[in-house]
């Protein structure tokens, strides 16, 4: 009697994409050609760069070649998924962290780049009223270069094992997480406090005034 009734029930209701099918490929075709225009756009400046005989190795070419890889990779992610949906979520351990997880590190690291680079005018300008050693800017380097590489070898670390092992997801994912969005907090807070007294230094503004004439 059990499967007579059983064979009368309706069958259950097929679950329905979030996204249609047609804004799903208008969104990743919008993305794709964003994120190419953005690579273009930082390669002509790159290349502008040494047309005009700047600096090779600054803060500038640092921060426009970090931007330049994160900008190819992600074209290249989207790319994926205009092609073959099935290869972008089946991609190996390597090619997985490559493509998901090392553009959130490059963010990182502009972030980090972006601190050094605050904390450099400020030193400059502040070394006009009391000077200072090159040496004591050296653990400034190190703290930023150590959280850079903990930021690294955690998503490195957690994207092998979640590919890798059969370790629970869920928790790796709020593990990297976590961490993740501790060191943004931690460095955009320092990036504040050194804006801050940056802006408070007019020689740092004037620093700044003649960094951005040089650059144009």
């Amino acid at each position: 009697s059990h499967a007579g009734n059983g064979s009368h029930l309706p069958p259950p209701p097929t679950i329905t994409p979030a996204i249609p099918p047609y804004v799903k490929l208008g969104l990743t075709i919008a993305y794709t050609i964003f994120y190419s225009l953005l690579f273009a756009f930082i390669y002509a400046q790159l290349w502008l760069v040494l047309r005009y005989r700047h600096k090779r190795f600054s803060y500038q070419t640092a921060f426009l070649f970090l931007c330049l890889l994160w900008a190819a990779l992600r074209a290249l992610l989207f790319s994926f998924y205009f092609r073959d949906c099935v290869t972008a979520n089946a991609l190996g351990p390597f090619a997985f962290w490559l493509l998901y997880c090392f553009p959130v590190c490059l963010q990182f690291f502009t972030l980090s780049l972006m601190n050094l680079y605050c904390a450099q005018v400020y030193f400059k300008a502040k070394s006009k009223y009391t000077p200072l050693s090159p040496s004591s800017r050296l653990p400034l380097y190190l703290v930023f270069l150590g959280v850079s590489l903990l930021f690294l070898v955690v998503n490195l670390v957690c994207a092998l094992l979640v590919k890798m092992t059969a370790a629970d997801v869920k928790t790796i994912v709020l593990v990297r997480v976590t961490i993740n969005d501790s060191l943004f907090v931690l460095c955009a807070v320092s990036l504040s406090v050194c804006l801050y007294k940056v802006a408070k230094m007019s020689l740092a503004n004037i620093y700044l005034e003649s960094k951005v004439k040089s650059v144009r």
